[in-house]
């Protein structure tokens, strides 16, 4: 350890050599030696010896005292309940006191074994009762969201779900009301706890207060089975446990990834599975037989069709990608369609530019940079919620955050991300960001977030890394909109030898479409294409327009049924393992008899293997230098008000198929800034028309003090048919 200060400190007789000013709790546990805890928790922040069940002797201190709020320092000899009779004495008295009105109701209660207060009771507890008068009950469960319950005499006060909310989170909606005996945990102005991450109070409750609705009453520890894997909902790649019951998912967990996720996941990523048992899901492959009619047909049947319709067309194929297929689906497409076809047109949803890996770093990075720039109009909590929490945990480590975008630190209008990065990386820049890039240039560890669709991956950021000349401390972060687009792009270009990926032709007739996945057969282009395919073959989980003007329709998986590959935002692979079945035949096996037909070697298609707990991030690419592009600034219009739309996290078929998660939908609302809502006599909660290009909708107002004037923000499923100018006004 060069370079850091240690220090002698005893424990149970045990004499330990540890970093100085380190916590007591974890210097114990890395001597082997366990000092139980209830509201410690050291993601939570500096501790709060709430609960005092680390009491511990410490020589030359009369009382005992609370572990977890000591340092180790030179010569401190520290006793657990395991040596001393004074700390056994202290914690049999802690917990004496917090079963006084704590009820036994462990047969009934969901936290049954698997709840700490349940094992350190057993473990340290006195063991017996003194106390034989009637228990305090309150009203339960309390909804504290449809997501959430809360039973309020299990609570032991031990402040973790209150100190997520404020320190963690900081949406601020979790509080504890009144004081001494008469504290209870309450949502501000009991609101419902509508917030992104509201999901981590329920794993982070010690006793059984607050519980999931989804999994409440489903299932015991020992009736279910963890499957270990990856989120698959959007480019973090948190890793989770997916709990199954009788082939079920009955819940989904954390699974702490300390460069990643920190352990925390967002309520998409743990609640959004109705969708697997959703009534309307394809559940077998079809066959057109007239132009919106459809039949079954065999596993065998299908890929022979397809095969013959695809050689058929020749080169004149396209795929289109929805960025959440694994890396060995993408391969195998992709290979089928440049290998045996010839054919390089293909959609992809993401195609990072190749300079980026010279700046790859983890996640964790960000909360230890100096500085932090956010590029891009759609919100960072949106798109990678994950991100967001880094982003908190550095400013309050004392990192500068920097927001340029329509509701950012520096305000700009709807496109500037490319122009702003073009100009701070040319250190010509305007008064406003001369702030921004004078710290920028003097920072040693800084953290570049992107987040903004851009067709050329990301290369105005990549061209400012290298004209800051960042260095080891110090990474870019290029955030996809899909889950694997990082993974689906790499697997396409590998396929193609060197060659250009050319998009479908815009009127032309085309051979054949293959559509993989229900993003991209919602998509618009994709569907003008199907309109004059010869051929389309489209894997998805529901129907759609597209699915419509298919000729095969093969029965899509989820993230949770599949085995493979998917690289996060990172560029870190990870593997995702399957926790249920699924349809008969999955994606992959479809394709390689698809291939097989068409010539190629199955043996060749990509196998899997067992991952690693913790997948690791791979090394830096070579450093590439980017010569940065002039880019002109969006300029204003004195027409109508500027159109930004993003696409909230809270969307897509996995959330409108989960009805506990339901009402996290996206409001149909238009976000104006307030100077724009006073000119036109508009407040918060006014039903107004938005009106663009002869199309009009009716959606409710909200004021947004943080919004540029002259901009408003609609989330993308209630813009349809607007333009990139609007008109806002009362009916």
């Amino acid at each position: 350890m060069s370079g850091v200060d240690l220090v002698t400190v005893t424990i149970d007789e045990r004499e330990l050599r540890v970093p100085k000013g380190s916590g007591m709790v974890e210097a114990a546990l890395a001597a082997g030696i366990e000092i139980p805890v209830f509201c410690y928790e050291p993601r939570l922040g500096p501790p709060v010896g709430a609960c005092r069940m680390c009491l511990c002797e410490v020589e030359g201190i009369p009382k005992p005292q609370a572990a977890c709020t000591l340092t180790a320092q030179d010569g401190m000899v520290l006793r657990t309940a395991a040596t001393s009779a004074l700390a056994k004495d202290g914690q049999e008295a802690v917990l004496e006191f917090i079963l006084l009105n704590h009820p036994l109701d462990c047969p009934d209660c969901d936290k049954g074994g698997e709840c700490p207060l349940q094992d350190l009771t057993f473990r340290y507890g006195p063991g017996s009762t003194r106390m034989h008068f009637s228990k305090r009950t309150f009203d339960k469960p309390i909804p504290i969201s449809p997501l959430i319950a809360l039973d309020r005499e299990r609570c032991i006060l031990c402040y973790r779900c209150t100190r997520f909310s404020e320190g963690v989170s900081e949406d601020g909606q979790l509080v504890a009301l009144e004081r001494g005996a008469d504290s209870f945990i309450a949502t501000f102005e009991d609101e419902p706890y509508r917030a992104h991450f509201s999901g981590n109070v329920v794993e982070l409750c010690p006793v059984g207060a607050l519980t999931s609705t989804a999994y409440r009453f489903k299932a015991r520890p020992w009736e279910i089975q963890n499957v270990p894997t990856v989120c698959g909902q959007c480019p973090v790649g948190c890793n989770t446990w997916i709990s199954t019951r009788e082939g079920k998912v009955v819940r989904i967990l954390s699974r702490n990834h300390p460069e990643v996720d920190e352990g925390w996941i967002c309520d998409k990523g743990r609640f959004a599975y109705g969708h697997l048992d959703a009534e309307d899901r394809i559940s077998e492959p079809l066959r057109r037989i007239r132009r919106h009619g459809f039949e079954p047909v065999t596993f065998a049947e299908a890929a022979q069709e397809t095969a013959r319709a695809l050689r058929a067309a020749g080169s004149s194929v396209a795929v289109a990608f929805s960025g959440t297929e694994t890396v060995e689906e993408a391969e195998a497409m992709a290979r089928i369609a440049r290998e045996a076809l010839g054919s390089d047109r293909a959609i992809l949803p993401d195609d990072p530019h190749p300079a980026l890996d010279a700046w790859r770093a983890p996640l964790s990075a960000i909360r230890n940079a100096e500085v932090c720039l956010v590029l891009g109009d759609h919100p960072v909590i949106e798109r990678a919620p994950a991100v967001d929490l880094w982003l908190r945990s550095a400013r309050r480590a004392g990192a500068e955050i920097i927001t340029v975008g329509p509701t950012g630190s520096v305000q700009t209008l709807p496109g500037s991300a490319p122009a702003v990065a073009a100009e701070l990386a040319s250190g010509s820049v305007p008064e406003e960001l001369r702030e921004a890039s004078r710290r920028l240039r003097k920072a040693t560890r800084v953290a570049l977030v992107w987040s903004e669709d851009d067709p050329t991956g990301g290369r105005p950021i990549a061209a400012l890394a290298s004209a800051l000349r960042l260095g080891d401390g110090s990474g870019v972060y290029w955030i996809p909109s899909t889950p694997n687009g990082r993974g689906v792009a790499a697997a396409w270009h590998a396929a193609g030898a060197g060659r250009e990926t050319t998009p479908p032709p815009p009127e032309a007739e085309l051979g054949a479409l293959i559509v993989s996945g229900d993003r991209a057969a919602a998509d618009p282009v994709v569907l003008a294409l199907a309109e004059r395919a010869d051929f389309v073959l489209t894997s998805a989980m529901f129907m759609s327009q597209v699915a419509g003007w298919s000729h095969i329709l093969w029965p899509g998986s989820a993230y949770l049924e599949r085995a493979g590959t998917t690289v996060n935002l990172e560029g870190r692979p990870q593997r995702q393992h399957p926790a249920v079945g699924g349809p008969e035949f999955h994606e992959l096996a479809l394709l390689a008899a698809i291939g097989a037909h068409l010539g190629l070697a199955v043996d060749a298609w990509p196998s899997f293997e067992s991952s690693d707990e913790h997948a690791p991030l791979p090394a830096r690419g070579k450093a590439v230098p980017v010569p940065v592009t002039p880019t002109p600034m969006p300029a204003g219009s004195e027409e109508g008000l500027a159109l930004v739309t993003y696409e909230s996290l809270f969307s897509g078929l996995s959330v409108e198929r989960t009805p506990t998660l339901a009402f996290q939908l996206t409001e149909a609302e238009v976000e104006l800034a307030r100077a724009d809502a006073l000119a036109g006599g508009i407040s918060t909660g006014d039903t107004v028309v938005v009106s663009s290009n002869g199309s009009a909708t009716e959606l409710r107002a909200r004021i947004n003090q943080r919004l540029k004037t002259g901009v408003v923000r609609i989330p993308a499923d209630h813009a349809h048919g607007l333009g990139q100018r609007v008109e806002v006004r009362k009916p």
